[in-house]
């Protein structure tokens, strides 16, 4: 479905593709390729000025929500390390606008999944909460900074434990 895209092709479509994909994913038992669509509609070119952006903001919520959610039974892999080797090796195009997404998905991860570690063999310097919301502020969309926090605040408050908690086929708000 996104192959249909191509290189130059990043926009306002392919991000709402991403998103109705990582939800099709979602409903059917695919929470880690779920994660990674959201992660790929994070990496769509956009100025802020979309309307789709008016209904579907950057998924930080969506990508906390599918962490806290994935049923027990469904492979996850670990979303820490994910966005920590992720951030480490991100390349053109907007560098650190994607980089900074990753740190901040990071940090979502940390505290929706806290027994999860990092890759101790990958040595990285981990940004502080202070740090992404700078360079959010700075590099990401009007507003983006906002609803970043916003979804860290909720992040530990959804269901009752991580991987548990409500039917894996609601819709989360993406």
């Amino acid at each position: 479905m996104l192959n249909a895209f191509g290189p130059d092709d990043r926009g306002e479509r392919f991000y709402d593709a991403c998103l109705e994909y990582g939800h099709s994913l979602w409903r059917r038992k695919y929470a880690a390729r779920a994660i990674l669509c959201l992660d790929r509609a994070m990496g769509a070119d956009l100025k802020g000025d979309e309307p789709i952006l008016a209904r579907w903001p950057m998924p930080y919520e969506a990508m906390a929500w599918f962490m806290r959610h994935a049923p027990s039974e469904v492979f996850i892999g670990n979303p820490r390390v994910h966005f920590q080797h992720y951030a480490d090796r991100m390349n053109e195009p907007r560098k650190d606008q994607r980089r900074w997404r990753a740190w901040a998905c990071w940090a979502l991860a940390r505290k929706v999944m806290p027994i999860l570690h990092g890759d101790v063999r990958h040595l990285v310097k981990e940004p502080t909460i202070a740090e992404i919301d700078a360079h959010l502020r700075r590099h990401g969309l009007p507003g983006e900074a906002d609803l970043w926090h916003a979804a860290l605040a909720h992040a530990g408050t959804w269901g009752a434990i991580w991987r548990g908690g409500r039917d894996s086929n609601s819709r989360p708000t993406i």
